[in-house]
């Protein structure tokens, strides 16, 4: 049985003899780091790091350093100051930049890596999203949210009415967008030229009279934005803001002067779907970026393309891979790109050649978050379902570990071990699943399961860390987890990920009955009659699905954030294409059928199974009214049930002392219903 723990590179935690289990309040207070930035020449490896303050209940963020060229160089701070934010770091030549909130405004920083005194280089005002240093570290590129067509990052004069309401007005979607209500703003791009002085002023427009979000909203950031190595022009990926914005995908990638001299360009116009990465190659000739070919659809195959920046003559460089890329980044010899993507379970680092197009994989067990390529090997940051995010070197075949930035805080705790299996599912495809074995199981005992459904639906329970559901968690409270990548999911060719389109209700929960099954037949420490199902999004949709279709399997039930009424659900979420597409593309009012096919709503009759259910008031994916709905349903028909809501969280939960909440009431729940 192939254990998903990082073989090669294992956690060099020597558990005594008094090992405990993994809390969430251990989870909730490890720091966390974020994408890696390396020096030219390969010494320096800089990153912000998280760190929780419990008291505020928040993050605050400092930035490290580890000199890469000295044998057993420790991680120094070197940005860190108490009540300031350091984030976003970037090397240029010899000089750190990065963002500050130090007296409290953001601001662009810069400092000598080698270590010296940080000056502030900006002083506009209004705040910004983040930034790119041009290669030549003249210019700066702002992304801030103003009014659409502003032509700088001066913020505009807005005149008050003192007889105003406080109603807010809208005449086309979005209206609400993630966790945010409209406010007329769009995130833009901004350059500001800068020298010895630093980049004074509130630079110029560069976006023309395009309107829109660059980066996209909610999730984009500087991965969407590419410099070209003159430092005259800049990519960027942007959907045109209209009528329509709520149901299209189609993000094109346009390039801009950066001295905003002349409007941006569309690259991209002859493609509707989804284009996004703009990377242009070291030697400025090529611009890779990935493409979907099926507009409306937010989990088609990305494709890695190459545009020849000369000619506009353009390649499909992945067409006949059947995977998805998720990163890009150039070799600094132009002729190999480095991409991630998932891959049965794993998310390791593929190179791509840049003339033939042959994908070769590179790295094993584990997923890969971020990428630098650097003249001495790769460095990127890597976990998995048993360790947090570290730094890794790959030179050649060699993966080295560059950090262990949690190993006081998990010294002494003895974290589970996770094994994949593999079953005969929906279509007779094969389908796969993992499951987790308490560390402090005895030997011979069984274990209540918590079966943990995934979201998306076009995700994984992949060999992934997370932050929010942790199955080492439910594994430190005595759980034994299982969990099934049913169809839909992804890293198993795009035909498995399609495969759920019009089938919400029908081969998932083929794949999850047959996938328990195996896995309680396979391993003889899971208690097949002490079982509770879980899930969030799409999983908790399922979770109302099984009330009606299979209600009497589980001792209980937690639902979070999931879809109760299909119905409401096409005129309540804000991003339309998402909920349209998954039920054939069209709107509920013109093929109501295929909403009603499979909708929790109509089977409540059958609901019996105790269940919990978790939203919040700030969750406009799927409207807190969905939960509120399906617990009246339960108390109505007087089905053992509660209610968890939090007024300020999204579709995610994200605050410590609220992720310590969710754990308490769900693993309370299980608990009651476990024994």
């Amino acid at each position: 049985m192939k254990h998903l723990l990082l073989a090669s590179v294992a956690l060099a935690f020597a558990a005594p003899a008094a090992a405990r289990d993994l809390t969430i309040q251990d989870v909730a207070t490890l720091s966390r780091v974020g994408a890696p930035a390396v020096s030219p020449d390969g010494k320096w490896l800089v990153w912000q790091q998280r760190e929780t303050d419990l008291a505020a209940n928040r993050g605050r963020y400092d930035l490290w350093r580890l000199d890469l060229g000295k044998k057993g160089a420790i991680p120094e701070k070197i940005a860190g100051e108490a009540d300031v934010n350091e984030t976003n770091p970037q090397i240029v030549g010899d000089m750190l930049y990065f963002a500050s909130d130090k007296g409290g405004d953001d601001a662009v920083w810069a400092m000598p890596l080698a270590g010296g005194a940080a000056r502030r280089l900006t002083d506009f005002s209004g705040g910004f999203g983040g930034f790119k240093v041009s290669p030549a570290a003249d210019k700066l590129l702002i992304w801030g949210d103003r009014k659409p067509g502003a032509p700088s990052l001066e913020p505009a004069m807005v005149k008050k009415d003192a007889n105003a309401g406080s109603g807010r007005v809208y005449d086309q979607l979005f209206v609400r967008h993630w966790d945010t209500w409209a406010n007329g703003d769009r995130s833009q791009l901004f350059v500001l030229p800068f020298g010895v002085g630093g980049a004074t002023g509130n630079g110029v427009a560069i976006g023309g009279q395009l309107i829109g979000d660059t980066p996209s909203k909610p999730f984009g950031g500087g991965e969407e934005l590419s410099w070209s190595p003159d430092g005259k022009t800049v990519y960027f990926a942007l959907r045109e803001a209209g009528r329509i914005e709520a149901s299209s995908t189609n993000l094109d990638i346009f390039a801009a002067p950066a001295d905003g001299s002349a409007a941006p360009v569309n690259l991209t116009a002859d493609n509707d779907g989804t284009d996004n990465l703009p990377t242009v190659s070291p030697d400025g000739k090529w611009l890779a970026y990935f493409a979907m070919k099926r507009p409306t659809y937010e989990a088609d195959r990305q494709v890695l393309m190459l545009r020849d920046l000369a000619s506009g003559q353009v390649r499909a460089l992945t067409e006949g891979w059947d995977r998805s890329v998720a990163s890009i980044a150039w070799a600094p010899d132009n002729k190999t790109l480095y991409i991630t993507a998932q891959d049965t379970q794993e998310e390791p680092i593929f190179a791509v050649d840049a003339k033939s197009g042959k994908v070769t994989r590179l790295t094993q067990d584990g997923v890969v978050s971020a990428v630098v390529p650097t003249k001495g090997g790769l460095v990127f940051s890597m976990n998995s379902l048993t360790a947090p995010d570290d730094f890794y070197r790959l030179s050649g075949k060699k993966v080295s570990r560059l950090t262990s930035v949690n190993a006081d805080r998990l010294a002494g705790i003895d974290l589970p071990k996770v094994e994949r299996f593999s079953f005969t599912g929906a279509n007779n495809d094969k389908v796969w699943g993992y499951a987790v074995r308490p560390a402090s199981l005895a030997e011979g005992a069984k274990a209540p399961v918590a079966f943990i459904v995934h979201g998306g639906p076009q995700g994984s329970s992949n060999n992934s860390w997370s932050y929010r559901w942790n199955p080492a968690v439910f594994a430190g409270a005595g759980y034994a987890v299982v969990s099934v990548d049913f169809h839909g999911s992804t890293g198993y060719g795009q035909a498995f990920t399609d495969a759920i389109r019009n089938n919400w209700g029908g081969w998932p929960l083929e794949d999850l009955q047959k996938g328990l099954k195996a896995a309680t037949d396979k391993f003889a420490y899971l208690n097949a009659d002490n079982v509770c199902a879980l899930g969030a999004s799409y999983g908790g949709y399922m979770m109302n699905w099984i009330e009606g279709q299979w209600p009497d399997r589980f001792k209980c039930i937690v639902q979070h954030d999931g879809v109760f009424d299909a119905r409401a659900m096409a005129y309540e979420t804000e991003e339309l294409w998402f909920d349209e597409w998954e039920h054939g593309g069209k709107a509920y009012y013109e093929d109501p059928a295929a909403f009603e096919k499979w909708n929790p709503v109509n089977h409540v009759t059958a609901w019996k199974t105790p269940q919990l259910v978790i939203t919040s008031e700030k969750d406009f994916r799927i409207p807190y009214t969905q939960g509120l709905a399906a617990f009246t349903a339960l108390q109505r028909r007087d089905i053992p049930s509660k209610l968890l809501v939090f007024p300020d969280e999204n579709h995610w939960v994200l605050k410590p002392k609220n992720s310590m909440q969710w754990y308490g009431e769900v693993l309370g729940w299980l608990g009651k219903y476990t024994k």
